[in-house]
């Protein structure tokens, strides 16, 4: 269950993206959800997730990030009210309280809880879908030039979790076949056989270790200049992703700068469509972050398009 929330390869559109190209992607999704304070920015940016999500085939480990961080939501939703009193539209107001004074709920209050709700769902979206479309080792890859030790280390920490977990599925599997019941019997009982499954997984562990060190010392690792196994090139289906994030991102920040994106929480909402706000610079905007799951469509119905690109 747990291996859905790890990288696990489908040979799907957008994991053939150059890592470059991904991580580019990823990182203006995240940006943007960081920079950006208009509701209707980072309502986009959800959906532009979603619909990279859906391109992936990552909805359904995206649904278990959302368990998650769906309590993160309810507390920002419930506390933000009841300490940012902010705001000329007073929907509630309570008794004196000792050591807290008059609680006050506005709706200005509420409506930037429910911004920030959104922003946070943004930003586990977008790591969930870093997890799902981008290899760990080619991540660290792309580092590996300017330091390949680091880049080693950092690979191999991140790899140890889901090592971790798919071994100890296996070890479970194994055991239980043989007979064991691991939700019967006493607690102690219980505690006795998932104390077993530790003790292989840490028997297993080491004899991981013992043979990544075999590799590396008959790969003759750090004797001589760095080899490649696989050599990652851009391919238009690249440039294309790089030019859409890259003219998306810049379009974002001239538009900020130019407050055409703008919107004001305190002392009193702003109008979603009104004042300086431009909807078809949003519109420029998603559709340049679009472009990999657009692309990812049409390469899944139309061969043409995807021996071009």
């Amino acid at each position: 269950m747990l291996q859905k929330i790890f990288y696990q390869e489908k040979g799907l559109f957008l994991q053939s993206l150059h890592p470059a190209a991904s991580i580019t992607f990823v990182a203006v999704l995240l940006v943007l959800a960081v920079i950006c304070e208009h509701p209707l920015y980072l309502a986009g940016i959800l959906l532009v997730s979603l619909l990279a999500l859906w391109a992936a085939d990552g909805l359904a480990a995206w649904q278990g990030y959302m368990k998650a961080a769906f309590w993160m939501v309810v507390l920002v939703m419930a506390i933000n009210p009841l300490i940012n009193h902010n705001g000329n539209t007073v929907l509630w107001q309570g008794p004196c309280l000792p050591l807290y004074g008059r609680p006050v709920i506005t709706m200005e209050a509420i409506a930037y809880g429910a911004a920030m709700s959104v922003r946070l769902l943004d930003m586990v979206s977008v790591f969930c879908l870093f997890n799902l479309i981008v290899h760990p080792d080619r991540f660290f890859g792309l580092f590996s030039i300017f330091a390949r030790k680091s880049a080693l280390v950092v690979a191999l920490a991140t790899r140890l979790f889901p090592v971790m977990f798919a071994a100890l599925e296996n070890i479970r599997d194994a055991q239980q076949l043989r007979g064991v019941d691991f939700s019967g019997g006493t607690l102690r009982e219980r505690a006795v056989k998932g104390a077993s499954l530790f003790n292989i997984l840490l028997v297993s562990a080491l004899e991981d270790s013992l043979q990544l060190a075999e590799a590396m010392h008959a790969r003759a690792f750090g004797s001589g200049p760095r080899s490649r196994y696989r050599r990652d090139i851009l391919r238009p289906r690249d440039g294309i992703c790089l030019a859409g994030n890259i003219l998306s991102l810049a379009a974002s920040i001239y538009i900020l700068a130019r407050g055409l994106g703008n919107y004001t929480y305190f002392p009193e909402l702003s109008r979603l469509c009104g004042g300086s706000f431009s909807l078809p610079a949003l519109a420029a905007v998603l559709g340049g972050l679009s472009l990999p799951a657009l692309l990812s469509w049409g390469c899944n119905h139309c061969h043409y398009l995807k021996l071009k690109i």
